[in-house]
């Protein structure tokens, strides 16, 4: 990873996420646009299903990063915008495990935010991301 975690002295550790990156100088910043559960083809999968949306659209996220000669540990922020954040509250066990299964235990900074809706119709979540790649 071209940046380090930065955690202010006294604050207890953050769960799932990095209060902070700094990146290092040098690195490429790489803008990844808002991702959503779609295929190569553009088609949504996991239509209903707000895990298999969330693994598809973290895929896509780092599918865009390698693309550009990174990897998931390059990514240094990420927002998640939900539709429902129930549905993310409820399914965190199962998000969990597609979260490892994607990017392993790295955590960059991030923010959930809940939307009223998103412009792809049926998309439950969208996820857009910026990686810092040596």
């Amino acid at each position: 990873m071209s940046g380090r975690v930065i955690q202010p002295e006294g604050w207890d550790a953050p769960s799932g996420y990095a209060n902070g990156i700094l990146v290092e100088p040098g690195a490429k910043l790489l803008f990844v646009a808002g991702q959503v559960a779609w295929d190569e083809r553009k088609q949504l999968v996991g239509e209903e299903d707000f895990v298999a949306q969330f693994a598809q659209a973290l895929s896509n996220v780092v599918a865009v990063v390698r693309a550009a000669g990174g990897e998931p540990d390059d990514i240094a922020r990420m927002l998640v915008m939900v539709t429902d954040k129930q549905a993310y509250l409820a399914n965190l066990p199962a998000l969990g495990a597609a979260w490892r299964e994607c990017m392993g235990r790295h955590f960059p900074a991030m923010a959930l935010v809940q939307v009223a809706g998103l412009v792809e119709e049926g998309a439950l979540l969208e996820i857009e991301a910026t990686a810092a790649i040596s």
